[in-house]
This record gives structure tokens, C-alpha cells and sequence, in this order.
């Protein structure tokens, strides 16, 4: 059986690749189950500090597997509480697991990322895309609102109104208008998108592996506080990361001239 989502590793730099071309890489529950699988292992592994997450074929993912969505209620008859419960104990485990992970994530944008797909992109850190990319927050074409997260990650990346834009009017927003409005970081020509990719995740990668998690928790976590609570925690972090031997190689490295070395310790 073809596995749905596949795991490699290069140095300090996992690509997940999301493996159902056929369906577009539709977020159906075999490959939600795999995905949220293959954060945590890639997340509880010390020698990761970067992650990509991109699709196979021509779409980063199609979203939700309609055929799926429609069975749970022509055929299936499942009752509300039940469907409530598809979403709470399915798709949901994705945002949850992406917004607890320390490890710093990627999207790269092969080409469409609808509905769910979009809001995929949006959990991640960064995101770049092909100029074969296109977003929609494409619920309401079918009826629905994003039970997945998409309400909660996307005005946080595009803002409110833009947000809300995209939410009502079900647009697709091509590369272009996707780097003006800042949902992405960098377009590129389609051949170049993983090498841009895994040349920004080395380059993050190349920092102190416990530093750059915890800048990527300090940064996701002050989100939600007040400014007094974020600088104790940055007071905290920083005492913790000056206590360790990374942090005193990355000195001697810059007051040395060379390049440092370090141990994640």
C-alpha cells in the first residue's frame, strides 16, 4: 500500500511530502492519521530542527475529500454529535499538533491549496510558494465553514479583513496576489521551489537546535499574552539557553572567526 505521507530526512531538515496525487492530496483520515504522526516524530527527534512540508504531483492539497464528507451523512446518517466528533477527534489533531510542535515548519506551495489545504499552509512558520500556487478558503462553495483551524490561523498570517475576504467570497488568490497580501514569503519558478525550500530550512537549521526552538515557541506563545508575561518568558528561555554549550561555542565561534559547531546541548 502506498504510504500516504512520506517522511525523509536530510541533515537536520525532514520533508514530509503529503503521497495521494490521485485525490489531489485530499486530507481524507489515512492521511491526517499519517501526517499528525509524522510531526510528532519528527518533532520528538533532537537531530530535526527544520521541517517542509509540500505535495505530490500538482496540488499541495485539495482540502477535505469531498466524496468523504458527503458519505458521513447520505450514507453513513451520522448524527450531529457524531460528525462534531469526526472533526474534533479528526482534522482537528493537525492544528493542535501544529501549534505544539517546536519545530520550526515550511510549506512549500506546489499548487493548490484549498479549503483545508490553505489552511495547512497557514499552521506552518513560513511559507513559499510556486507561481503555480493558488489559495482559497473555499468552505462556504460547498456549505461549510473551516473546521479545521482555518478561522483561528488566518487572520493571524493575512489579517481580519483580508481574512474575511477570502472566507466569504470562496476567491482564489493566485502566487501573486499571495505575496502581496503576505501570506507567503518568496514565488518562485516551479523547478526551484524545493531548493528554495530546503535552502531556507539549512540556513535555519544551521542555529543552535535547542535556540531555534525555542525562538520558534517564544514567538508562537507571546502571540496569546500580555507583554509582561511574554518578557518573563523570554527572560526565562534566555537564562536557559546561556546555561548552554551552544551558546558558548556560538561566541567563541564569531570571536574566533570560524564557523561554530554545535551539539544541541
Amino acid at each position: 500500500m502506498t504510504e500516504s505521507v512520506l517522511y525523509e530526512q536530510d541533515g537536520r531538515v525532514v520533508t514530509l511530502t503529503l503521497n495521494r496525487p490521485d485525490t489531489r492530496n485530499a486530507l481524507s483520515h489515512d492521511v491526517v492519521s499519517e501526517l499528525v504522526a509524522m510531526l510528532n516524530k519528527a518533532n520528538d527527534d533532537e537531530s530535526v530542527s527544520c521541517l517542509i512540508i509540500t505535495g505530490e504531483g500538482k496540488s499541495f492539497s485539495s482540502g477535505g475529500n469531498l466524496k468523504d464528507i458527503r458519505a458521513m451523512t447520505q450514507e453513513n446518517n451520522l448524527s450531529t454529535n457524531e460528525l462534531r466528533r469526526w472533526y474534533t477527534d479528526g482534522i482537528q489533531n493537525i492544528p493542535r499538533t501544529m501549534q505544539q510542535i517546536t519545530v520550526p515548519t515550511i510549506a512549500a506551495v506546489n499548487g493548490h491549496a484549498i479549503g483545508a489545504g490553505c489552511d495547512l499552509t497557514m499552521m506552518c512558520d513560513i511559507r513559499i510558494a510556486s507561481e503555480k500556487a493558488i489559495f482559497a478558503e473555499s468552505f462556504m462553495r460547498v456549505g461549510l465553514i473551516p473546521g479545521d483551524g482555518g478561522a483561528w490561523f488566518l487572520p493571524r498570517v493575512i489579517g481580519m479583513s483580508r481574512a474575511c475576504e477570502m472566507s466569504y467570497t470562496c476567491d482564489f488568490i493566485d502566487a501573486t496576489k499571495a505575496d502581496k497580501w503576505g501570506m507567503v514569503s518568496e514565488v518562485v519558478a516551479p523547478d526551484q521551489l524545493m531548493d528554495t525550500a530546503m535552502a531556507m530550512a539549512k540556513r535555519i537549521a544551521a542555529h543552535p537546535p535547542i535556540g531555534i526552538r525555542l525562538a520558534k515557541k517564544l514567538i508562537r506563545d507571546s502571540q496569546d499574552m500580555p507583554i509582561g508575561p511574554a518578557l518573563e518568558m523570554a527572560a526565562g528561555m534566555q537564562a536557559t539557553l546561556q546555561q548552554t554549550e551552544d551558546h558558548l561555542e556560538a561566541i567563541d565561534a564569531v570571536l574566533e572567526g570560524r564557523d561554530p559547531v554545535y551539539k544541541g546541548r
